[in-house]
């Protein structure tokens, strides 16, 4: 199958890492895939597949969202004529360029599917910020004009459904893990940082991430010598944070980590993973740190408590995160035996339900639907 893959490869974040593991793995299946993406001048993450790429030009790109140029569509259109693909899909990048997929696609008689990264709060709460809130308003009606629209979680289904998008037109398919890749080991990260309990955040340094709480708590839970927290990611509230949180209490900042194996050797060294966030989709971090073996904390956002719920992990209130961590982080350093059963768990949640190798033959699957749809309706209007 011939798949025209729109999104981003730069900067660093989720939207990003589902493009490079989904597009790898669609190659590993001999199907053929092209990547059209906002133009790059540095690469910010590793092991990309080498395949056929579009350069799209941009006038400004962020973590969050994405100002393509003038030029953009015109070169979109253009590529996509060229390459002739059987479906594109979108990895919706919160750009204008989202807006018109459908009308660019149905011009040249292109069937188009789309994934929606948007986090969201969590089960009947409503969006925490007025972003958010904005972007589904925003999206809802014209994501009911592409052919299936992926999201990854029942809740995020109900909440594009309650705002006007057709129900046959979402398809559930959540994140996924290479789990090989993924997976409990050897590692020296515990000496490295001259710690005995070592807990985790990976993320943004954002306000919606909440990191605040998660340092205020622990601080405040006064965590012994040997305990330390590694926080790795960067984002705009770091330089106003860190000066308050630092090594005197047990917190290291390892800033952004661009090499992949890195991060991985510090989720296998590590006991704990802390995930305090306000809003989230359905964190691919949270899901790499379970596949890892790691005990994970998480609030109860987007579809995060859903991952962790029945006892695959500890699922927080995102109202009260530095009251429950107080209790929680002195538990966790003091029971090594409650982490190892919590990792076990984990680690078995994710290989029934969130591997990188169900979510493509999913994917695989859906997309064999829409060209099926696409057929009929080819045949009926003959």
């Amino acid at each position: 199958m011939r798949i025209a893959w729109i999104g981003k490869k730069s900067p660093f974040c989720g939207n990003v890492t589902y493009s490079r593991e989904i597009t790898n793995s669609l190659l590993d299946r001999g199907h053929q895939v092209s990547f059209l993406h906002f133009a790059q001048e540095e690469s910010e993450s590793d092991n990309w597949p080498n395949f056929k790429e579009v350069s799209l030009p941009f006038i400004y790109k962020s973590q969050v969202y994405t100002i393509p140029t003038l030029k953009a569509t015109k070169v979109l259109t253009e590529s996509l004529r060229e390459i002739k693909p059987d479906i594109v899909h979108a990895s919706l990048t919160l750009s204008p360029l989202d807006f018109f997929l459908p009308e660019i696609c149905d011009q040249l008689n292109l069937p188009l599917i789309a994934t929606f990264h948007t986090p969201f709060a969590g089960k009947g709460a409503k969006l925490i910020s007025g972003t958010q809130l904005l972007a589904y308003q925003l999206y809802a009606p014209f994501l009911d004009n592409y052919d299936q629209v992926i999201v990854f979680s029942q809740i995020q289904r109900e909440l594009l459904a309650n705002m006007g998008v057709r129900d046959k037109k979402i398809a559930v398919i959540p994140n996924g893990v290479d789990i090989d890749k993924y997976s409990p080991g050897y590692s020296t990260v515990k000496a490295e940082f001259k710690a005995e309990r070592l807990f985790v955040y990976q993320g943004r340094i954002a306000p919606e991430k909440n990191v605040e709480s998660l340092l205020r708590g622990w601080k405040q839970a006064n965590m012994g010598a040997g305990s330390k927290l590694l926080i790795v990611g960067d984002g705009p509230l770091r330089t106003s944070l860190e000066p308050f949180y630092g090594a005197e209490y047990g917190i290291i900042w390892l800033g952004f980590i661009a090499d992949e194996e890195r991060r991985i050797k510090i989720l296998r060294g590590a006991d704990v993973f802390i995930l305090p966030s306000l809003v989230e989709g359905l964190s691919l971090s949270l899901l790499e740190a379970m596949a890892c073996g790691l005990a994970c904390i998480a609030t109860d956002v987007g579809a995060d408590g859903e991952v962790l719920e029945k006892g695959a992990g500890v699922v927080m209130n995102p109202k009260t995160v530095r009251s429950q961590l107080r209790t929680l982080l002195p538990l966790f350093q003091d029971h090594p035996e409650l982490t190892t059963l919590l990792g076990q768990k984990a680690r078995n949640r994710v290989l029934d339900l969130y591997t990188l190798s169900k979510n493509i033959t999913h994917l695989e699957e859906l997309y064999r639907d829409v060209l099926a749809q696409r057929h009929v309706k080819l045949t009926w209007g003959a």
